[in-house]
C-alpha cells in the first residue's frame, strides 16, 4: 500500500537556484559600482578652492 501511494503522488520539483544566483550576482554588480564610483568621484569641499588658497 506504501508503494501505491508514492506512485500516486505527485512528483515534487526540485527547486531552480538560477533565480537566487541571478539575484546575488546583481547585488554584487551594484555593490562594486557604487563603490568604484565612492573611490574615484572627487572629495566634497565645504569651502570654496580659492578662499583656502588666499586669492582674492
Amino acid at each position: 500500500m506504501d508503494r501505491v501511494r508514492t506512485l500516486l503522488e505527485t512528483p515534487k520539483r526540485p527547486e531552480r537556484m538560477w533565480p537566487v544566483v541571478g539575484a546575488a550576482v546583481l547585488l554584487a554588480i551594484s555593490a562594486l559600482t557604487f563603490a568604484t564610483a565612492m573611490i574615484l568621484a572627487p572629495p566634497l569641499t565645504s569651502e570654496h578652492i580659492a578662499h583656502q588658497r588666499g586669492v582674492d
